[in-house]
């Protein structure tokens, strides 16, 4: 397990960075979390005795890597939560998919359904039971042979939403076998990366932004490194 790497910290928010593979929060396989680690750096750093209260108020899918934010405080955690219900929360994205979708930036939105025993996503009619309305905005940075590197913004938190509606529309997320990336890309990990989150902070109000790229030494990242620098700089 990688050392938990923290971007930052004050007394009510932490702010970390999730590798790649590793779960939000634990489920049945009992495999460590990032929610796991960062209560376990909090309770060894500050020396807590009992259970440390850590809030989560977002989740990233286990194969995405990206900055992730927790509460330190239940305060915290409730308004920060409360800014997710608003769509105050901003989270870009980063991924590279295979081709290159039709249009260089579009809005996309659809019904997704969730398969708890399967745990695999669909896109379903409006209307049909269990259906989530999923909605996300995405704009070309460049495409080189058989892949894009995109910049994709979420506008609803939907379970693989990036992964199901990239795949609809013929551009499956780089290295994503359960949706139909894996064509170019069996044994590299899924190219899906929270690198940008924005939010107010929940006590002093101010807008905190946070960024972290992915890793540009490894593939598919490597094909696009001059252009992740540049989003790193702006």
């Amino acid at each position: 397990m990688e050392e938990l790497k923290v971007i930052y910290e004050d007394n009510h928010i932490i702010v970390v960075l999730k590798p790649q593979n590793v779960l939000s929060q634990g489920d049945e396989t009992k495999d460590t979390s990032i929610f796991d680690m960062v209560k376990e750096y909090i309770k060894v750093k500050y020396e807590k005795p009992g259970n440390v209260f850590l809030g989560l108020v977002h989740r990233l899918d286990r194969p995405t890597g990206g900055v992730m934010v927790f509460a330190k405080t239940s305060k915290a955690a409730s308004r920060l939560t409360e800014q997710m219900k608003n769509k105050k929360f901003v989270k870009k994205y980063l991924t590279v998919v295979v081709g290159a979708p039709r249009y260089k930036a579009s809005r996309l939105e659809h019904f997704l359904k969730k398969d708890e025993k399967t745990n695999i996503v669909t896109v379903v009619p409006r209307g049909e039971d269990g259906a989530k309305q999923a909605i996300l905005e995405y704009n070309t940075v460049k495409t080189v042979d058989k892949v894009s590197l995109l910049e994709v913004q979420i506008l609803t938190g939907r379970s693989h939403q990036i992964r199901v509606q990239m795949s609809q529309i013929g551009t499956p997320v780089f290295g994503d076998s359960k949706y139909g990336g894996d064509v170019l890309a069996k044994g590299h990990n899924m190219a899906l990366w929270a690198y940008e989150l924005s939010f107010e902070h929940p006590t002093t109000k101010k807008t905190m932004k946070f960024k972290c790229m992915p890793p540009i030494a490894k593939a598919p990242w490597n094909v696009f490194e001059k252009e992740i620098n540049l989003k790193e700089q702006i």
